[in-house]
């Protein structure tokens, strides 16, 4: 039996904090509760919201429409060869617990993407990614039921057209798939990525030699690197990398590391170069910013934060006064990562 609450606040449903309220709202716990719903001749035709972790949404007004907040659960291997490792794992679940299943049983893949916020069914809308691996690495398929029809449908990896924070159902199926479980084709036999970020000093810093190297002591350095940059969504709201890390010609790259030499860059292909935003956003002044309740992290300066009772317009145009600035002092765009609501 379906329990679809009218006039909820969505404050606990995102981990920005923001007190938004929902003309109504629906737990799926199981597939099948989703063909109930839209069997609901009252819900066809109102707009629907999907909710995973509420990790990565900055919600800017109240949503006149249904919320359907994902729960189903389950982790579970459904098949191996030779090489691979094939896991399933519901909509619901945390993606950092299922990490950690994955590394606990020695399935290689994922252990750069520890601690990721959010949840499984979340992540392919994402192609969510840290730490030189993304989501697309280890997916093989996930299944999804139109909002609409009710069709169930079983989707590939070409079919979700990846890229970077980008996937099919954030642009011509947006909206029109709820994602109910998603199937990742892990390693027996790891390949480390140690080379981004802080990873090798942080396992030099725990003791961890070339010899001693594991999926496991990837994933702690991973979690102690997070930890020390990235605020607690339960201590301060916020919904970690609010912008993307722009990629630029390198000729671009370039002549602004002419005039600004300690510009990092990871070069991407021959003729295109990715820069870390949260270094932009700091050289042009904003880490540690605060107007009221709206902030940037005094840390990592990617990362917007509500220090309390910040409403979504308020860091709407915060985050739209800190690309601003940094276009105007780097000719530089940065987009949001995050989802508008």
């Amino acid at each position: 039996m379906l329990n679809i609450q009218s006039h909820v606040s969505l404050k606990p449903y995102n981990t920005f904090g923001i007190d938004a309220n929902a003309r109504y709202l629906v737990e799926i716990n199981h597939a099948d509760d989703i063909n109930t719903l839209l069997q609901l001749s009252d819900f066809v035709n109102i707009p629907k919201l999907i909710l995973g972790g509420g990790s990565n949404v900055l919600l800017c007004h109240d949503f006149d429409g249904l919320v359907i907040k994902m729960n189903i659960q389950g982790i579970e291997v459904i098949r191996e060869d030779d090489d691979h490792v094939y896991v399933v794992a519901g909509a619901g679940v945390g993606w950092h617990e299922l990490v950690l299943f994955c590394v606990q049983h020695g399935y290689a893949g994922m252990e750069n993407l520890s601690l990721i916020p959010g949840t499984v069914g979340a992540a392919p809308l994402q192609n969510i990614g840290a730490y030189g691996v993304e989501l697309e690495q280890v997916f093989e398929s996930l299944t999804a039921v139109h909002t609409r029809t009710g069709e169930r449908r079983t989707f590939l990896h070409a079919d979700c057209q990846f890229g970077y924070r980008e996937s099919v159902f954030k642009h011509e199926l947006k909206g029109q798939y709820i994602i109910t479980g998603v199937t990742f084709q892990l390693d027996k036999r790891p390949t480390f990525h140690t080379r981004y970020g802080a990873i090798q000093e942080t396992l030099a810093e725990m003791g961890i030699s070339d010899d001693a190297l594991s999926i496991k002591a990837i994933s702690d350095a991973v979690i102690r690197i997070r930890r020390s940059k990235l605020p607690d969504p339960a201590q301060i709201g916020n919904a970690g990398s609010f912008f993307k890390n722009p990629e630029i010609p390198k000729a671009q790259f370039d002549t602004l590391k002419g005039q600004f030499g300690a510009l990092p860059g990871y070069p991407i292909g021959e003729d295109t170069v990715k820069i870390p935003a949260g270094w932009l956003i700091e050289q042009a002044g904003w880490k540690g910013y605060r107007a009221g309740s709206a902030g940037v992290h005094a840390k990592q300066a990617l990362v917007l934060v509500n220090h309390g009772n910040a409403t979504g317009q308020e860091l709407l145009a915060l985050a739209k006064q800190v690309q601003d600035s940094v276009q105007e002092k780097f000719g530089v765009s940065i987009t949001p990562e995050v989802n508008i609501i």
